[in-house]
């Protein structure tokens, strides 16, 4: 066996080998060390301020506080819109795992219906997925402490305590108010266009119609915020600093809402508006439109099934009648176009003519008949106004024409917006010669003049205008523009807001203001007067002209037999006037859709509103009548 070879180890070349293999990794940790070290300067120091924002982001949160909205008032001091607290359900979507398994678990523990998870959906994609979405606006008591308990399995989820809108008379005032409900996409957009998103960014509601969405820039107020600190899981530990939000501003009206109410009965089994003015100021006492809604219900959000109910109501609830009710003015107007013909010379007051109940022109076979069939024998202006004469204000229909009627007429506001504080409202069609042309592509002819001199043909107007024209023929040509709003509270005093006013009608003769306002006093106070029956023993002097309104045409042959005639297709009862004669206070314009005569039915209500307005004058004067004795109260 062959000896084995003895190796002899080179300690000098291992020595060498490990020196420059522990160089290498010396430079390797050194390397090493330099880049943990660059890594930790970048971090700390270079982007020092950078991850200090992000670590305060994610422990220190803004929050938006939403101001508290304005209340309203009326003229009297009563609360007409307020806020109550609410309690409600919402879910932040980011800070949900699994929405649906969430909504799921919520839905069995507070029985929570499908339609009110479909309308978190329909929400959901509306808002910004780290914005609180509501899942159910008012919780019950027992169902917020039912929550409390299981809040801890519902991360992302709270219940929220908001103040929210109550309307305490309910449909009295709809139409005046209007109402505030959930903000919606569009809203959103208009919002962004005109740069007020960042004021919304906690409010849920806004002003959707009615003075809530005309006045929403002074009735919602600004944003507030609140800087809070968090711990983990989102929950605020304390607050660091507090910015209160502007409360919106209080809103007073010049509507009385015993008046208001007052005109609920009265309208009561009738489709219809009336319209209260205060002709010294165009301050707007009442306003109501028959049937109403009441608003509450799409403050929280209404039900698609009372929705539709709303919608589909022949009575058409949802529409303002006493600013966007289009109507023909009737006999109502009769007293502004005998002011035109005697302003225009075509008439005097001397002017007289026979009515034997019919008009016709020469070489024309068509006939206009009166109201009167037999006639209302020799007639001058101031009696055509009384008994309504109908043949008498076609001839001055014809001597004036239509361009003469358009133009005179204008400026007591027919065809044009009223300029009141509400988007709801119509302007109402004061025919011309180039409206027909542009509407039918048709010239004029003098068989549409006649019937605009009794306010019918293509005449229509809404009852809010009929009231503006009305005081300012009471008022001898000054123009107030009709307001809702009277003036804001600021702190604790009423601020009454000036009148707003356009340039007053001026006429050629002044004394015909007194021709024709005498004619209005004699329609309720002399013996053949249309209205006076309905105006027998009031405390007060009043004026005023009644008005049926034809909504179809009658053959030549035909009589118009009511009991015959479908209910949409019967005669609207119109009724204008004003008290008292000589110092005006208030004007009244009544229009009632299918109810007949408007001296028969319109009238009386029109005096009901005039005796509760003069009613606690009219008891003063009789308490000290009672107390003074019968030689006392003669003095």
């Amino acid at each position: 066996m062959p000896r084995q070879r003895i190796t002899i180890k080179d300690h000098t070349a291992e020595a060498n080998l490990f020196a420059r293999r522990a160089f290498i990794a010396m430079i390797i940790v050194g390397v090493m060390l330099t880049v943990l070290i660059s890594n930790l300067y970048y971090l700390q120091v270079t982007r020092h301020e950078d991850y200090q924002t992000r670590s305060n982001g994610n422990r220190i949160k803004v929050l938006p506080v939403a101001p508290n909205r304005g209340l309203i008032y009326d003229r009297n001091g009563t609360l007409l819109a307020e806020n109550r607290p609410v309690f409600s359900l919402e879910v932040v979507p980011e800070d949900v795992e699994d929405l649906d398994a969430t909504l799921a678990q919520l839905q069995q523990l507070l029985n929570i219906s499908d339609e009110e998870i479909a309308d978190f959906h329909k929400n959901l994609k509306r808002q910004r997925r780290f914005k609180p979405v509501s899942l159910r606006n008012r919780l019950q008591p027992t169902e917020v402490a039912i929550f409390s308990a299981n809040q801890h399995k519902f991360s992302g989820v709270s219940v929220e305590a908001r103040l929210t809108r109550h309307y305490p008379y309910g449909d009295v005032l709809t139409h005046v108010l209007g109402y505030v409900a959930r903000i919606n996409k569009k809203d959103l957009q208009k919002l962004a266009e005109a740069d007020l998103e960042a004021n919304y960014a906690a409010t849920h509601d806004i002003g959707k119609q009615g003075v809530e969405k005309y006045h929403e820039a002074r009735l919602h107020g600004e944003v507030g915020y609140q800087e809070v600190e968090v711990n983990s899981k989102g929950r605020i530990i304390r607050t660091l600093n507090f910015s209160p939000p502007v409360p919106g501003e209080d809103v007073v009206l010049n509507i009385d809402v015993r008046l208001q109410m007052e005109i609920q009965q009265a309208l009561e089994g009738y489709r219809g508006s009336v319209v209260a003015l205060d002709p010294r100021s165009g301050g707007v006492l009442a306003l109501y439109s028959n049937p109403s809604y009441d608003p509450n219900l799409f403050v929280h959000g209404i039900s698609s099934k009372n929705y539709r109910a709303l919608l589909d109501s022949r009575n058409r609830p949802l529409i303002n009648r006493a600013t966007q009710g289009q109507y023909p003015p009737a006999s109502t107007v009769k007293p502004l176009l005998a002011l035109a013909g005697l302003d225009a010379g075509v008439i005097t007051p001397d002017t007289s003519m026979m009515d034997y109940g019919r008009y016709q022109l020469k070489n024309v076979n068509h006939v206009w008949r009166d109201w009167q069939p037999w006639g209302h024998g020799k007639v001058n202006v101031t009696k055509a106004i009384e008994v309504s004469c109908d043949t008498f204000f076609y001839d001055l229909a014809y001597r004036l024409g239509i361009d003469r009627m358009n133009e005179a007429m204008t400026p007591f506001g027919f065809g044009d917006y009223t300029g009141i504080d509400l988007y709801e409202e119509s302007d109402g069609n004061m025919p011309s010669r180039g409206w027909k042309r542009a509407r039918f592509n048709q010239p004029w002819y003098i068989g549409d003049t006649i019937p605009v001199g009794i306010g019918q043909s293509f005449w229509t107007a809404t009852p809010l205008q009929l009231a503006q024209a009305i005081s300012i023929l009471a008022n001898r040509g000054e123009h107030f523009i009709p307001q809702i709003r009277r003036g804001s509270i600021v702190n604790d005093e009423v601020i009454i807001d000036e009148p707003k006013r356009r340039p007053p009608i001026v006429l050629q003769n002044e004394s015909n203001w007194d021709v024709v306002l005498d004619a209005m006093y004699g329609t309720v106070n002399r013996e053949h007067g249309g209205a006076r029956k309905a105006f027998q023993g009031t405390t007060y002097i009043s004026a005023g002209k009644t008005g049926t309104a034809q909504l179809f045409s009658i053959g030549q042959d035909e009589e118009y037999e009511e009991e015959n005639v479908a209910e949409h297709l019967r005669d609207n009862a119109m009724y204008v006037g004003y008290a008292p004669y000589d110092d005006p206070e208030i004007v009244v314009a009544v229009a009632l859709e299918n109810a007949g005569g408007g001296g028969k039915n319109a009238a009386p209500i029109a005096r009901r509103v005039m005796d509760y307005y003069f009613k606690d004058r009219t008891d003063m004067v009789q308490r000290d009548a009672t107390q003074n004795g019968p030689e006392d109260s003669v003095n």
